[in-house]
């Protein structure tokens, strides 16, 4: 890679005090890169740029930069090192003149979000998503403005103040940035990040796994990651749709299967990319998430969730049934995702396709704190049985 391939070639100058290697990421979870970091044994500082407030559309981008603070090269070669150390390292470079700087030109309220988002943003989470729609509204046509607000959105999807249209409002800003300008190379990557795997240029965290692996037989103890990355963040790209026809036979549910319509569970799918042409594919995010507010928890003693999905005719799914299986406590209240891939046919016309999907969840609440009321059917069955029994006594009382 860049990066280690840089600092291999470089580690003897960086142990000599004649170079120093410092890093800039763009990552929405800069946690990734110092496992990253770790993983390489790169111990070199890395600063976090999460809103691109530098304004690169590409990466990775290595500049030279002297000890007045002046970029002496950019993008220079690796393949011919000596002549970088001869013009570069060993140089010696007279104090520029006056220098003027070109800062990134933002709106007022994209300003004050930014702000918002570098010294405050876990104060109010939904005061800097707030600030960020102002900001937008000020100027929704400055595709930055646009990208970050995307990044907002997934900052709160990932903390506690999470709520669950945030993820799909991250990939339609930034979608919206990719609109203003096709060409940058960051917005796109971020969008194919969480999309299918037609669109993938690689697998974006697939080194994790090896990452804590090696980090391990090594005796140290690898980096915490905030946000595990998901499936869509570990699959490998693919040239064509490889669709699941195999036949499924639900289970079945009757009248004696409470059917939940968001009372213990709510469910919650975003789509990467949210709008697809005829025969383009898009990967479904889908999100199960005990109602915390009643005490409704996972029962693992059971089988696990199980979900599955209705195909329309014409239409291609990878998955027809996932099964996500139980942690191994007796009860939990962890989100739980399912993640598949949707193909359009290729006569689709423009208009929105909802898919029926179903899942069978096994759940339990506390009895005590929140009674739970039987079907209002069986209740009235019950008292017609009780009308029948007094009616029987009273026939048979002597008069």
């Amino acid at each position: 890679m860049h990066v280690p391939g840089w600092h291999e070639a470089t580690k003897e100058w960086q142990d000599a005090g004649d170079l120093t290697m410092v890093g800039i990421i763009q990552e929405q979870h800069p946690d990734r890169a110092r496992l990253f970091m770790q993983w390489k044994q790169m111990d070199w500082p890395i600063l976090v740029d999460s809103l691109n407030l530098l304004e690169t559309t590409v990466v990775p981008l290595t500049l030279a930069i002297d000890e007045h603070g002046v970029i002496r090269e950019i993008q220079p070669p690796r393949d011919d090192l000596e002549t970088f150390r001869a013009e570069f390292v060993d140089a010696e470079f007279e104090p520029p003149g006056d220098m003027t700087t070109s800062l990134p030109q933002m709106s007022r309220p994209a300003t004050d979000a930014v702000s918002m988002y570098l010294w405050e943003r876990t104060a109010d989470p939904d005061a800097l998503i707030a600030a960020f729609e102002r900001a937008v509204t000020a100027d929704s046509g400055h595709g930055y403005t646009l990208f970050r607000t995307g990044v907002a959105y997934r900052w709160r999807y990932d903390s506690p103040s999470s709520k669950p249209e945030d993820f799909q409002e991250a990939v339609r800003y930034w979608e919206r940035a990719l609109d203003v300008d096709p060409n940058n190379y960051i917005w796109r990557r971020r969008i194919q990040q969480y999309g299918p795997r037609l669109e993938k240029p690689y697998p974006f965290y697939d080194w994790v796994s090896t990452a804590r692996q090696e980090i391990a037989a090594r005796g140290e103890t690898p980096a915490a990651l905030v946000v595990e990355p998901g499936g869509a963040e570990f699959a490998s790209p693919q040239r064509s749709f490889t669709a699941d026809t195999e036949e499924i036979n639900p289970p079945t549910v009757d009248e004696r299967i409470y059917r939940d319509n968001g009372e213990f569970v709510s469910a919650t799918a975003t789509m990467v990319p949210s709008v697809i042409s005829a025969g383009g594919s898009s990967r479904a995010h889908v999100s199960f998430v005990p109602n915390e507010a009643i005490k409704a928890h996972w029962n693992n003693e059971v089988d696990g969730l199980v979900f599955w999905i209705d195909v329309p005719a014409g239409w291609q799914v990878d998955r027809r049934a996932v099964r996500v299986p139980n942690p191994p406590e007796v009860v939990s209240t962890e989100t739980r995702k399912v993640e598949l891939e949707i193909k359009a046919p290729d006569d689709a016309r423009g208009r929105h396709r909802f898919l029926r999907t179903r899942a069978l969840l096994r759940l339990r609440r506390r009895q005590r704190r929140v009674p739970v009321s039987p079907p209002r059917r069986h209740v009235d069955a019950r008292r017609q049985t009780l009308a029948r029994r007094r009616r029987r006594t009273h026939e048979r009382t002597p008069k």
